[in-house]
């Protein structure tokens, strides 16, 4: 491992995301697409470098001209794919996506026979790093099935609980036989993380609980509570337990097990394809919590990061810089113009 940690480690999905070039008609009568690095987890780290972060991705890719494909954008993005590794006998996963906004986007994966990302083992972790790591990232996906699902809780548990353990709740029924079958999972994650991240459905999922405040409350009743934070900072705040309810419309909430409350509505925007604005808040948060910014204005920060890339077409090349972010907040639109003309 290098003596200097990484500000932020993901873990799971990666594939490619196929977008079409035409909005409001159904893939069977799409003419064009565009290709994008895609997968959750590789969104969030090049939104957190985008905003200046260190970060490195934990995931698998068929050895094939795809995978090929998404270590090359990995690295233009200045993620580190040190960790991304081939599966010589699976394909790498492709994704459609249709547009049909503002709020219609149906995802058609293409992850069989299985993933090269669930093929995560928990012998290849670098768990010094992981442990060094300012964050860690993991999803619900890698979750839902063996060795991925190990593989996660190893790294969680590794974490004993330090300040910045995330788990995004990440909910895709796809992935998963019913949703009583991931709560158990969902539950033993959330003992080992101290930041829990999800909407609505997801925290229903999660802990039985839709309403916001219900569901943020029995989120940080399933986070770690022994956290060793800052010796030499007793009480900071970022060794507190957290649990964020993103409210899609009506923005995000946030509760702190110290008793700290925010809720912040969204930007308003022309909405293009709503499937990165998740990714783009998670890096704004995450840069957020590091950089010791008060709550409120860590998810404000959040919300209009994932406002501008809702008004883009792509998620990797649409992530904001903390210039863009501020002139959102400043004109109050999520509505920027595009980082080149292909997004």
């Amino acid at each position: 491992m290098e003596s200097e940690p990484y500000d932020l480690i993901t873990m799971g999905r990666l594939g490619v995301d196929l977008y079409p070039l035409q909005s409001g008609v159904g893939l069977d009568r799409v003419e064009t697409f565009r290709r994008f690095l895609g997968g959750s987890p590789a969104n969030v780290a090049v939104a957190a470098a985008r905003l200046g972060r260190r970060t490195a991705l934990v995931s698998r890719t068929g050895a094939d001209p795809f995978g090929a494909y998404l270590r090359r954008e990995l690295k233009e993005f200045e993620v580190d794919a040190r960790w991304v590794t081939e599966v010589p006998d699976l394909p790498t996963p492709v994704t459609f996506c249709a547009l049909f906004p503002p709020d219609d986007f149906p995802l058609t994966f293409y992850r069989r026979p299985k993933a090269p990302d669930l093929e995560i083992h928990p012998h290849e972790l670098d768990l010094d790093a992981v442990r060094a790591a300012r964050v860690l990232w993991t999803t619900g996906t890698g979750l839902s099935e063996e060795p991925s699902r190990t593989s996660t809780l190893t790294a969680l548990r590794a974490r004993a609980g330090r300040p910045h353990t995330v788990l995004d709740l990440d909910w895709r029924p796809a992935f998963w036989p019913d949703p009583a079958t991931a709560r158990p999972h969902y539950t033993e994650a959330l003992r080992h993380a101290t930041v829990a991240v999800g909407n609505a459905e997801e925290c229903e999922v999660a802990t039985g609980e839709r309403d916001p405040e219900a569901a943020a409350r029995a989120l940080l009743d399933l986070l770690a509570t022994e956290t060793p934070g800052d010796p030499d900072n007793p009480g900071d705040p970022a060794a507190v337990p957290l649990a964020v309810v993103k409210r899609g419309p009506e923005g995000v909430l946030a509760l702190a097990a110290d008793g700290r409350r925010a809720a912040v509505p969204p930007l308003p925007v022309d909405v293009v394809n709503g499937l990165g604005a998740g990714d783009a808040f998670g890096g704004a948060l995450v840069h957020g919590l590091l950089a010791g910014l008060p709550l409120e204005d860590v998810l404000r920060r959040a919300n209009a990061a994932g406002s501008i890339v809702a008004g883009r077409l792509g998620c990797a090349p649409a992530m904001p810089d903390p210039a863009e972010i501020d002139r959102a907040l400043a004109t109050g639109s999520g509505t920027l113009p595009p980082k080149d003309p292909r997004t």
